[in-house]
C-alpha cells in the first residue's frame, strides 16, 4: 500500500475534502544544495493536492472534524498496473506497426519506407488511444482512487 498523510479541510454529507503537501524528492537528496534540480525545487513553492473522497462513519466508528489527520492509501499493483499500460501499450503498438510496415516494404507490397514509418506512429497512437480506454473502465478507475484507511486524532486534541 502506498500511503499518505491529509488533513481534513471540508466535511459534506457522505464526503470529505482533504489536502495533502505534495513532497519534492529533492528535498531528501544530500546533493540538494550543488543540484540545479535541488535549487529549482527549492525556489518553487509546495503545491497541495486536495481531494474529495466518500466517507462513511459506520467504517471507522470516528466523526472527523476540521482539521482532523486521516491516512489515504492506494494498492501499489493497481498503481504499477496503470504505469504498465500507459507506458508499455503504446510503446507495443509502435513496435508491432513498425515491424508489419517494415515487413510489407520488404515483400514489396509498400511503395515506400516513409509509409512504414507511418504504420509505426499509426501502431503508437492506436496504442494510446487503448491506453486512454482502459485507464477510464470502471473497476480500474475506482481501484486507482485513494480511500481513507485511518483517521488519526487531531492535532488540537493533545492541547
Amino acid at each position: 500500500m502506498i500511503k499518505e498523510l491529509a488533513n481534513v479541510v471540508a466535511i459534506k454529507a457522505g464526503q470529505v475534502t482533504v489536502t495533502s503537501q505534495i513532497k519534492s524528492s529533492c528535498s531528501g537528496c544530500a546533493q540538494v544544495d550543488t543540484c540545479g534540480s535541488g535549487q529549482i525545487a527549492k525556489a518553487l513553492p509546495q503545491a497541495k493536492l486536495t481531494l474529495t473522497l466518500p466517507y462513511d462513519i459506520n467504517t471507522f466508528g470516528k466523526t472527523l472534524k476540521l482539521g482532523d489527520c486521516v491516512v489515504l492509501a492506494l494498492p501499489e499493483k493497481d498503481v504499477l498496473s496503470s504505469a504498465g499500460q500507459v507506458y508499455l501499450l503504446p510503446l507495443f503498438g509502435l513496435i508491432a506497426f513498425s515491424a508489419l510496415g517494415q515487413w510489407l516494404v520488404n515483400q514489396q507490397i509498400l511503395p515506400h519506407e516513409l509509409i512504414a514509418l507511418g504504420f509505426g506512429l499509426t501502431g503508437g497512437y492506436l496504442g494510446y488511444r487503448l491506453a486512454k480506454f482502459k485507464q477510464k473502465q470502471g473497476e480500474h478507475s475506482e481501484n486507482l482512487q485513494p480511500k481513507i484507511i485511518e483517521v488519526l486524532l487531531s492535532p488540537t486534541l493533545g492541547k
